[in-house]
């Protein structure tokens, strides 16, 4: 299969990790039989240097000529001198690209890994339990989406509203992927709202009920969205799919990005209604340490598993990836951002080094003949 891939790597440590999650890219079409090509843009504060914009035309260009958009991070630098010119940074590029590409679901897997579990901030006792759960999160709707306004009241008292607008169409689209995610999973899905209060949730909750009639194999379960917040805390292990609205899952799915322990084991996906995605790490360019080969990785090499799973359907190539890394862990692999002081039998190495771990693992995977493309 050839496919053809736009890489965004921004700044940072974005260059750096990117660099390495290419790396597993270029293995997976060795070891598969695929060809993947792969052209390079500026965004973000790289982006600035040249244009002057954080997502220029010809960044567009390339990503709208792809099959997929792999993106790395972005910031600016941690000196006051240089603010201006990196204001907005993240705004002005991630945000534009999911309003250009209309992106409108956004995956966010959060695990935590058994030999892990020492960062994961619950008690032992609940973690145990398992933490295994896929966020989707709608990207296009909401108060984000909705008519602003602030201005003076008739008694001089500023005000200000952000209306939230969603419309049936938008919920049955994010619902759909929800349900059709879970099938594949273990069939429960969560749906979060405040139908108790609001009408924009009280359509939301009717329609993803509609939905879940085309779906009698997954079962549908209502939850507040105070009460998720606490069931996140609680008792994570009840949830397979939760999808949310908008608002509601930009605030609970940082919640949960805690719960592994380090932005450097997450990977999302953001996907538009006609397949094209965009797969990113969720933590931010990390200026602090870019330049030092400390970085972790592994949440850039797990958006190529996205990807392949996502964009292209390769569900084998996506399962190799992940199990190199998890393999990778449960040997005590570390970089800096999960090391535990004290732990035993821990292995600390840089962002090359645990890249070539990850590597040796998805090599010595074997690869059943029909599933190797000629």
């Amino acid at each position: 299969m050839d496919k053809h891939i736009a890489v965004l790597a921004g700044d940072g440590i974005g260059p750096e990790v990117m660099e390495q999650a290419l790396r597993v890219l270029s293995t997976v079409a060795d070891k598969f039989g695929h060809r993947f090509s792969t052209t390079q843009a500026l965004v973000g504060g790289a982006a600035y240097d040249k244009y002057e914009t954080h997502l220029p035309e010809e960044t567009k260009s390339v990503c709208r000529s792809s099959d997929a958009i792999l993106f790395g991070s972005v910031g600016g630098p941690v000196s006051e001198m240089n603010v201006p010119k990196w204001k907005n940074c993240e705004a002005n590029s991630i945000l534009s690209l999911r309003k250009t590409f209309k992106f409108n679901a956004n995956f966010r897997p959060v695990k935590v890994i058994p030999e892990l579990e020492y960062l994961c901030p619950l008690k032992k006792e609940v973690v145990d339990k398992g933490v295994d759960i896929l966020f989707l999160r709608e990207l296009l709707g909401d108060c984000y989406f909705g008519e602003h306004k602030t201005f003076n009241s008739e008694t001089g008292v500023r005000t200000a509203t952000d209306l939230i607008t969603y419309d049936e169409e938008q919920i049955a689209s994010i619902a759909e992927v929800a349900f059709k995610a879970a099938q594949q999973r273990r069939k429960k899905v969560t749906s979060v709202d405040k139908a108790n209060v609001l009408d924009a949730s009280k359509l939301w909750r009717a329609v993803v009920k509609e939905v879940s009639l085309g779906y009698p194999d997954v079962v549908l379960e209502d939850m507040l969205v105070d009460n998720c917040a606490m069931q996140i805390v609680r008792d994570p292990s009840q949830f397979d799919v939760v999808v949310l609205g908008n608002m509601f899952g930009d605030i609970i799915t940082d919640a949960a990005a805690v719960l592994p322990g380090s932005l450097g084991l997450l990977a999302s996906a953001s996907m538009n209604r006609e397949g094209f995605g965009l797969y990113e790490p969720p933590g931010g360019s990390a200026q602090d340490i870019a330049g030092t080969g400390t970085a972790n990785p592994v949440a850039q090499i797990l958006c190529i598993a996205l990807m392949l799973r996502h964009s292209f359907q390769m569900e084998e190539e996506a399962r190799a990836i992940e199990a190199s890394v998890e393999t990778t862990l449960k040997e005590g692999y570390r970089t800096r951002d999960i090391v535990r002081a004290g732990e035993p039998d821990q292995k600390i190495v840089d962002t090359k080094g645990m890249a070539d771990r990850i590597l040796e693992h998805l090599l010595a995977i074997t690869v059943p003949s029909a599933a190797v493309c000629g």
